[in-house]
């Protein structure tokens, strides 16, 4: 009898869990090495009824299924393959291994009641809704199965929940925070394992990120597509420019494969997969590695393999390959996923991408266990600079200062992670959040409360509910909201309005007032003025300043002049302040906090 890792039996825990409650489309993260044939197979063992595995390939589909094998015989629950490229259209056992594609050329022969659809590399998904031309594939099959069975299962399984264009794949973590507002294919991700985790207990290899590039592409300049692809032919004009960097990017692999490179020692690497930039890029390293290795035994040491490589040839190329016959596999834009090949212990990339999840997918070719491997070297020639424990992922990095920081929501506790700027003891100086990405406990398991505080809002005038800054409408009292380019524009128009671009803001005592200076970045300034014994004004000042105290972070209603002096360093500064003339002053009449628009800030370059 197979025994579960711990992760695995807490993955199907997990899954047993939320479909007993929720017919709601859930993912389970576990990374590549982790085992997620055994956890189908659990789960099998568990469902007793009909299980359809999909995916997108059918190098996937025979070796989830070669794999599932290994286990499902010891429980007696069979299994069948269903894929054209593999010649196999097999339905009637319990759980079924399959390529999408196939099985939506033969929709018909799934009418069958099945319980749980489990999708691997479920990061490919876009939706499973039916879309308007009906070539959705996933969304054909999931609707046909729920028209035998509404209560239909989902679970995907992927080792990257995010998706060039799309962000995440899921909206709620269970570990009770909020990845997206807007709906994602999957609800909840019900169980993550992190490849940190699995490096640290040595279920995988640990990959030794080396800055050794004596040379490096700068792809940088070149647009991309929506998706954050490259222009075959741009990058092959950039690469074309440069052939002696690609060359000397070569000689170097081959120095550090053979254990010639100092910096690296002395041990001689087994498997090597280069990752190219394009076919012409790939010809042109496979020329390099060939004159510098020759043949052994009167053989190339070198292979190639793009898509359009005949299967037969790819298979043989394959095999070869992980029975050390060929020590350099060099591949275009294939071998990212359904390829396992344990030995392979240098990763290098030549190409560029901004998806985090094909970079994950190319570095954890090698990070598979195998005997005598004791690490995986990854070399990133290309400059794609993405962190594989913790990838960039939803709002873009802001500037190269900002960094991963926590801020705990006042309102709910909840530490979110946000791009923001830490001094050198940790403190939280500034960030970038807009809303707590918490939710709520409620006595009601099948309800989300997402926890609504906002750490930068837009007032409503008319009820004075607090807004995303981006909104134009309130969502409570639905007033449409001013737009501040529009206010700004507005008050620019005007004699009798000043607009400053607020670069400096002081706290004084002005005949037991509080007066507050703004400054200009031309030396310019509107004062106004705050008698914090007054009820009025004191809800005012709050209203504005104690609100926003600390980035939000720990919003306060100050109570005395004394008090607020002291805590002076800790207030926000407003991006523009708009003043009215009023006899021979100059009176405040509003101040823009948290600007987004057209307009400069005090804080960006002229």
């Amino acid at each position: 009898m197979y025994i579960l890792r711990p992760y695995q039996q807490d993955a199907v825990d997990a899954t047993l869990a939320h479909f007993r409650k929720s017919d709601e489309p859930a993912v389970i993260v576990l990374p590549t090495g982790a085992g997620k044939s055994l956890v189908i197979a659990e789960l099998a063992r568990l469902a007793k009824r009909k299980i359809l595995v999909l995916t997108h390939v059918k190098e996937l589909v025979e070796q989830n299924h070669q794999k599932f094998n290994q286990y499902a015989e010891q429980v007696a629950v069979r299994s069948g393959v269903f894929s054209a490229g593999l010649n196999r259209k097999e339905t009637s056992q319990q759980v079924t291994f399959a390529s999408v594609q196939s099985v939506s050329r033969n929709l018909e022969k799934f009418v069958a009641e099945y319980s749980l659809v489990i999708i691997d590399e479920c990061h490919r998904v876009n939706q499973f809704e039916a879309d308007e031309d009906n070539t959705n594939q996933y969304a054909q099959i999931v609707t046909l199965l729920r028209t035998q069975n509404p209560t239909l299962k989902i679970l995907g399984l992927t080792a990257t929940p995010f998706r060039l264009g799309m962000g995440w794949i899921y909206q709620y973590h269970y570990y009770g925070f909020v990845r997206s507002k807007q709906e994602k294919p999957f609800k909840h991700c019900i169980y993550e394992l992190p490849l940190s985790h699995m490096i640290k207990h040595q279920y995988l290899t640990p990959p030794t990120l080396i800055d050794a590039a004596v040379e490096q592409f700068d792809f940088s300049q070149l647009p991309t597509n929506a998706f954050g692809e490259y222009n075959e032919n741009d990058v092959n004009e950039l690469l074309g420019k440069y052939p002696r960097v690609t060359q000397g990017i070569i000689e170097q692999i081959v120095l550090i494969a053979n254990g010639q490179s100092p910096e690296h020692g002395q041990k001689v690497r087994e498997g090597v997969m280069i990752f190219a930039a394009t076919v012409k890029h790939a010809e042109e390293i496979v020329g390099y590695l060939q004159q510098l290795l020759g043949t052994s035994h009167g053989k190339s040491q070198v292979a190639l393999i793009t898509a359009k490589t005949n299967s037969d040839e790819r298979a043989e190329l394959i095999t070869a390959f992980k029975s050390k016959q060929i020590r350099f596999l060099v591949n275009v834009s294939v071998l990212t996923t359904g390829f396992d090949a344990p030995h392979v212990d240098v990763i290098a990339i030549l190409r560029p991408t901004q998806s985090v999840s094909l970079y994950q997918q190319i570095v954890g070719r090698g990070l598979r266990l195998s005997e005598g491997k004791t690490d995986c070297l990854v070399i990133d020639y290309a400059g794609n600079g993405i962190n594989i424990f913790h990838p960039e992922v939803g709002e873009p990095k802001p500037n190269n200062r900002s960094e991963l920081v926590q801020v705990f929501c006042p309102s709910c506790g909840f530490g979110n992670m946000f791009w923001g700027v830490a001094d050198k003891d940790g403190n939280v100086l500034e960030h970038y959040g807009r809303q707590c990405q918490g939710i709520l406990d409620t006595p009601d398991d099948d309800e989300i409360f997402e926890c609504d505080y906002r750490f930068v809002f837009k007032e409503c005038p008319q009820c004075n509910a607090q807004n995303d800054i981006a909104a134009r409408q309130c969502h409570q009292c639905e007033h449409l909201l001013v737009d501040p380019d529009d206010k700004l524009k507005d008050a620019l128009k005007l004699s009798d309005r000043m607009v400053i671009r607020c670069s400096g803001m002081t706290f004084s005592e002005h005949n037991g007032s509080l007066k507050v200076t703004y400054f200009d970045e031309d030396g310019a300034e509107l004062k106004e003025f705050f008698d914090l014994s007054s009820e009025k004004h004191k809800k005012a000042f709050n209203d504005l300043f104690g609100r926003r105290f600390r980035n939000s972070q720990t919003p306060t209603e100050f109570k005395s002049l004394r008090e607020v002096l002291s805590q002076q360093a800790g207030f926000p500064i407003p991006d523009f302040v708009i003043a009215k003339k009023s006899k021979k002053f100059w009176q405040v009449h509003e101040r823009i906090f948290d600007y987004q628009g057209k307009f400069r800030t005090a804080n960006e370059l002229r």
